[in-house]
């Protein structure tokens, strides 16, 4: 998202796409930059992409570079640590070649791109493999996405360390489920047990039970927060083939109110620059770009933020019981 081929060539793909395939679902992987992007002008390039998935995008699944970098270092405090029986492999990213481990003085740019190979993986996993309830990817927008322009899925991936070359013990299955709604296992820095859920999906691999399913979420749905219109939101599947290495894992899927900071953060950033018009010749020297391009793009950004606004004001209104039908006797 922050730098010009991803924002500008991404959503230019996307766009022909929709032309071209208009009845075929577009699911797009974001990776929105961090505060500290070496990409002066990604700001700028991110809001202009943003416009572009409003408008082409069916689900989209934002993820926070930061948030990977935050993943990757947990797993290297894990490993150097030596907790939970940790074995490292000779060739593993976390390791050098005199089986000492590497200090990063840089972004681990090939675990954190591993990271949202996983993702796919997991997300695909029901068309590549036999399952007792698979789903299709048409389900997840179908299920997920209850009004267009709120199209953008929070991911959470447990266990973490499938991600990395390193070998733990299995976690145990309920907290397994636990994690996926814990903040230190979103691919995006938000909690969303503060939030307001609209849908969720559970995509689970491996030897797991449908009753496994359904008791997890009994038990954690006391402490998730969802809309009064769609308090049964969820959707689940089972595939039954684990990760490599591994005896299950789980893909959650949450339409969530907690992506509207990470959205509000990006505007606050834009106008910093826009403000001053910073950097902006850049831009308008390429042919077909006017300045009304960014006015446009920042207020459909802001009209994607007041939608989440509106959602979270319901938090605080009773539901209101409606009234039964009655039968006459």
């Amino acid at each position: 998202m922050g730098g010009g081929t991803g924002s500008g060539l991404g959503t230019f793909l996307l766009k022909v796409l929709a032309d071209e395939f208009p009845e075929v679902y577009r699911f797009v992987t974001s990776i929105y930059p961090s505060a500290e992007d070496d990409v002066i002008t990604s700001p700028y390039n991110s809001i202009l992409a943003m416009k572009e998935l409003n408008e082409h995008a069916d689900c989209v699944l934002p993820i926070d570079n930061q948030s990977l970098f935050d993943i990757i270092s947990k797993i290297d405090l894990v490993v150097n640590s030596g907790k939970l029986g940790t074995a490292v492999k000779p060739k593993s990213l976390v390791t050098s070649n005199a089986g000492t481990f590497k200090k990063r003085q840089e972004k681990p740019f090939d675990a954190m791109n591993n990271i949202v190979a996983n993702l796919l993986l997991n997300l695909t996993s029901s068309a590549r493999f036999e399952g007792s309830l698979n789903m299709d990817l048409n389900e997840i927008i179908m299920n997920l996405v209850p009004f267009p322009q709120l199209h953008y899925l929070m991911s959470s991936l447990t266990p973490l360390y499938t991600l990395a070359d390193v070998n733990i013990p299995p976690r145990r299955l309920d907290q397994m489920f636990s994690d996926a709604f814990s903040k230190d296992h979103q691919l995006i820095r938000a909690n969303p047990k503060h939030s307001l859920y609209l849908a969720c999906a559970l995509m689970v691999r491996g030897n797991v039970q449908i009753s496994d399913l359904r008791r997890n979420i009994e038990r954690l749905k006391p402490s998730l927060r969802f809309v009064s219109w769609n308090q049964e939101g969820w959707k689940t599947s089972l595939c039954s083939v684990p990760p490599v290495g591994h005896s299950h894992s789980l893909l959650a899927l949450a339409n969530n109110t907690c992506v509207k900071p990470t959205f509000m953060e990006l505007r606050e950033r834009f106008m910093r620059l826009y403000k001053k018009k910073a950097h902006l010749h850049h831009y308008l020297q390429i042919e077909g770009m006017e300045d009304s391009c960014f006015t446009e793009a920042v207020s459909s950004l802001s009209a994607l933020i007041q939608e989440y606004s509106q959602l979270d004001a319901t938090q605080s209104m009773p539901v209101e019981d409606l009234p039964r039908l009655s039968v006459a006797v």
